[in-house]
């Protein structure tokens, strides 16, 4: 008969409701376990509604289990496990007429029932209701991890200016790349500023004549190990040199490493030294972040939270979707763009922009985007999916720069005959564009919509959808987590954006977090609604945990109050205990 009940539909469906509503996932410290998962600490005693954790925790329970650090199970509250008979039991009495008023059997149909719960559907029922917080809490890990990267992709552009790339090192020494305004390397070496050798007069000396002599504007610092040593040395240089007008910034270094040794970087610099690959690197994605990281897997960037838990398959689709998104909507030069970059752009493939890249090298550049056609293995379909999103600057056709497809041209040749304008004299002449009406330039092809578009652009031909290039000021004399004081004010720039808080590179080697109840005066339900990766913001230092290695930061005023929000259904002493744990295991797997 128990069999029976377990396969009832409907009976199945109730208790799932029922249990989904009221269940708790329940984490406990497997003994012996404590000192060996003590970044779980905070999971160590541990509960919560099922339809109330969110990813980032629900994800951190998991790892723990899956490490043999924690014991998690599916619960009832603890009156409701204490009933007799237990809620489930009695709810599949109840659904098939079961009532103990004493009677011959009564008692045994009611043992029938709890065999049926305990035995038959307590551990499918967690199993199941867990696999499906499990899926909730990856497809919400990939949500985040894609709007992170592409606020990176999309953060501003350094534009077409040299810049020195420094690799930062001790004893290995600082790898040196300089880079031209077209992104191409120009000279490489190394100095030796640092631990053992302390050659920083001499460092100097060779950055201010590598600077003067390719007409140097940026200085890019990785912000690994030494980088506020080899800031410093950089602020020295522009103070003893300022005539050179250098300004220096410190860039994430996330995925230089992977890219320096990747077979990609084999191929685009088959004679240059890997340790020399991370600088030019480091410079490049000052110059432009967008064309520097498509060169490198998404997932070594380093903007997710708990990426290897989830769905590798989906996780990988979702960030190649976000990856080709920003590079369509910025475009893409095509006489500068190497292969990596045009394979992202709608249409191409691999081999494809692997071929543009051969016929630019033996043809010369692209004079208009007609010439398209004449490279192997570009039909016109592919021509018709990619043209739009290709830029030609100072090309034969003044709208090969613009994202107006070669396809509407037609529809502009239509507004230059009816405003006796040149197409050079249009582009950007809000005056005349401003009176038209685009329902006078329709036909079968194109509605008013797609008019509008191209009279938008028509206006501001090629704009660029990513915000101005901005420097952040880290404080001179703060270089490590010993030199913070609680209450000092800071500059730093949002390194990663999670579902509890952000974290914020404030100079010191390690990020401090910004918990998601102090980003703002007001009530934040989601972090993203008032920061994202690469944004400047100024912090406020709440607390400094030398030992273990934590900052706390805080965007409010200092005078803000703090709301203490509590659920009705958690327990005073576990209240605060999320945001420990979001932050100490985030924080600890990061790293």
């Amino acid at each position: 008969m128990s069999e029976r009940f377990s396969e009832n539909a409907e009976m199945l469906a109730q208790l799932r409701q029922f249990v989904t509503k009221r269940g708790f996932i329940v984490s406990e410290v497997i003994e012996g376990k404590e000192i060996e998962g003590a970044k779980f600490k905070d999971y160590f005693e541990f509960d919560e509604l099922i339809t109330d954790i969110p990813s980032h925790r629900a994800l951190a329970l998991f790892r723990g289990r899956q490490e043999g650090v924690l014991s998690v199970k599916l619960s009832l509250s603890d009156e409701e496990e204490a009933q007799i008979p237990h809620p489930c039991q009695q709810l599949i009495a109840e659904h098939f007429g079961i009532k103990n008023v004493g009677r011959a059997a009564d008692q045994w149909l009611m043992d029938v029932c709890r065999w049926c719960w305990r035995v038959k559907l307590a551990l499918a029922m967690e199993s199941e209701l867990f696999q499906m917080v499990r899926e909730k809490a990856e497809e919400e890990a990939i949500r985040v991890f894609g709007i992170n990267l592409k606020d990176l992709l999309l953060a501003a552009p350094a534009g077409h200016k040299a810049v020195i790339g420094l690799d930062p090192g001790i004893r290995t020494g600082v790898k040196v790349a300089v880079i031209s305004s077209t992104g191409s390397v120009l000279e490489t070496g190394v100095i030796y500023p640092h631990e053992p050798r302390r050659e920083w007069d001499k460092s100097i000396e060779v950055l201010a004549a590598l600077a003067k002599r390719h007409s140097v504007q940026l200085i890019s610092i990785g912000n690994g190990t030494a980088s506020r040593e080899t800031d410093r040395m950089a602020a020295d240089l522009i103070k003893r040199y300022p005539e050179l007008k250098l300004t220096k910034v410190v860039v994430s270094e996330a995925g230089a490493s992977v890219y320096s040794a990747s077979e990609l970087a084999a191929k685009e610099f088959p004679d240059m030294d890997v340790s020399y690959r991370g600088a030019v690197s480091i410079a490049r994605r000052l110059q432009d972040p967008l064309a520097e990281l498509v060169k490198i897997d998404p997932k070594a960037i380093g903007v997710g939270q708990y990426q290897h838990d989830v769905n590798q398959v989906n996780l990988a689709h979702k960030l190649e979707a976000v990856v080709e998104d920003c590079v369509n909507a910025v475009g893409v030069d095509l006489n500068t763009a190497s292969a990596p970059l045009l394979s992202r752009v709608s249409g191409l493939s691999k081999t494809v922009a692997q071929a543009i890249v051969n016929y630019r090298d033996a043809n010369g550049a692209f004079k208009n985007r007609k010439a398209l056609l004449e490279v192997p293995r570009l039909g016109a379909k592919t021509f018709e999916q990619a043209a739009g999103f290709l830029r030609i600057p100072n090309g034969d056709n003044p709208l090969d720069a613009s994202a107006v497809h070669p396809e509407a041209y037609p529809v502009v040749e239509r507004i230059v005959a009816k405003t006796g304008s040149a197409v050079s004299e249009l582009i950007g002449n809000r005056d005349v564009l401003g009176k038209l009406n685009a329902r006078d330039f329709t036909d079968e092809q194109f509605g008013v919509p797609t008019v509008k578009d191209i009279l938008i652009e028509l206006e501001k031909p090629g704009r660029d959808p990513r915000p101005e290039f901005k420097t952040a000021e880290f404080k001179e004399g703060v270089e490590t987590i010993a030199d913070l004081r609680v209450d000092m004010q800071l500059e730093g720039v949002v390194s990663n954006v999670a579902a509890f808080g952000a974290f914020v590179d404030i100079g010191v080697h390690q990020d401090g977090l910004v918990h998601v109840s102090e980003l703002a005066d007001h009530f934040v339900k989601d972090p993203r609604d008032v920061v994202k990766v690469g944004q400047i913001v100024q912090v406020r230092v709440t607390d400094v945990d030398v030992a273990r290695n934590r900052i706390s930061l805080s965007m409010k005023s200092k005078d803000a109050k703090k709301a203490a929000i509590r659920s009705p259904r958690a327990k005073p002493a576990q209240q605060e205990r999320p945001m420990g744990a979001m932050a100490s295991a985030f924080m600890k797997l990061k790293r």
